[in-house]
């Protein structure tokens, strides 16, 4: 088992794709680490040799955050944003959708509130 930045990543998978298991390195970040070391994006990651994963360790560690760096630095950025009361720092306060259509999309966050007509609506017998 190969273990890059922390991450074990699958043995039966292509490197390519083994990659992006690490938190901060997508698909096309896998490619260019690949690219520059050298390695063929189809090779499957068991059949890795020691120098190589070095390699591809070095290159991840000089150019990319990865990780829990990563994550810190993502909620320093959401802190900050609450701390100076932007739009997006109350969202993320108030765990609300931050982009998109709030209506619809954020049922399960606002606990599935449906305000159509007549879904609260009571029946003749009770008094209102």
């Amino acid at each position: 088992m190969a273990r890059i930045s922390g991450i074990v990543i699958p043995d039966n998978k292509r490197i390519e794709i083994a990659l992006t298991y690490v938190f901060g390195i997508g698909h096309f970040s896998s490619k260019l680490v690949l690219k520059s070391a050298g390695i063929s994006p189809d090779k499957k990651s068991k059949d890795l040799t020691a120098e190589e994963i070095n390699k591809i360790q070095n290159i991840i560690d000089k150019n990319f955050k990865v990780g829990g760096e990563l994550k810190r630095d993502v909620a320093r950025n959401i802190q900050r944003l609450k701390e100076i009361g932007s739009w997006h720092g109350t969202r993320h306060a108030r765990r609300l959708p931050i982009h998109g259509r709030t209506k619809t999309n954020s049922r399960t966050t606002r606990g599935n509130v449906r305000k159509t007509m007549g879904s609260g609506r009571k029946s003749s017998a009770e008094k209102t």
